[in-house]
Order: structure tokens, then C-alpha cells, then sequence
């Protein structure tokens, strides 16, 4: 699973930043049949969670519901210079993570 994630590399003491991130995913619902009529499996992300500095700032639980290459955007506040780690899996068991550093003046 790939993802594309935007942070900005700098924020200020106290300041909220945001946090955008689009996972590359057919999130498919099971509900569907192919061009013969057989079941199509499902495959969704199941979980996504950020942490900032070691802590969890956002968590979302998924289900069948949600969109193809699905997109979340959520703000954290400014602490101190450090990691933002971002992981998400599906439910066949594939896992991803990304970090990136924020700095924090």
C-alpha cells in the first residue's frame, strides 16, 4: 500500500498544523461480482493511526463504506521538533508505515 502524505516541514511552538494523507487502496466491499458473476473478496483498510512525538493524535477505524484510495486530513499541535508517524493496515493483513519529522520552532 502506498500513501501520499503532507506535512509541513516547519510549524511554530503551540500552532496547529495539518495532516493530509491519501492511501492508495481499491477498498473493495465485498458486496460486488466480477464480469461473471463470482463474489468479488473484500479488502478495505481497516485501521489508520498517527503518532506525534510517541503519542496517538488520530485514529480512525474504516469499513466497506469508505472510498477508493481513501483521503484524511486532521490537524495536531506543535510541540517540539520530532516524528510524525503515520501507519495504516487492511484487512488481509498488510501493513504500511511513513514517518516524517516536523520542526518545530
Amino acid at each position: 500500500m502506498r500513501a501520499l502524505i503532507n506535512i509541513p516541514k516547519t510549524a511554530k511552538q503551540g500552532e496547529a498544523f495539518e495532516i493530509k494523507i491519501i492511501i492508495s487502496h481499491p477498498m473493495e466491499t465485498g458486496h460486488r461480482a466480477d464480469d461473471v458473476g463470482k463474489p468479488i473478496p473484500r479488502h478495505i483498510v481497516k485501521e489508520l493511526i498517527c503518532h506525534y512525538l510517541g503519542d496517538e493524535v488520530f485514529r480512525a477505524e474504516l469499513h466497506p463504506a469508505i472510498s477508493a484510495n481513501p483521503y484524511f486530513s486532521f490537524f495536531a499541535l506543535a510541540d517540539r521538533t520530532g516524528p510524525v508517524v503515520l501507519s495504516w493496515s487492511d484487512d488481509k493483513g498488510a501493513r504500511a508505515e511513513e514517518s516524517m519529522t516536523i520542526s518545530v520552532e
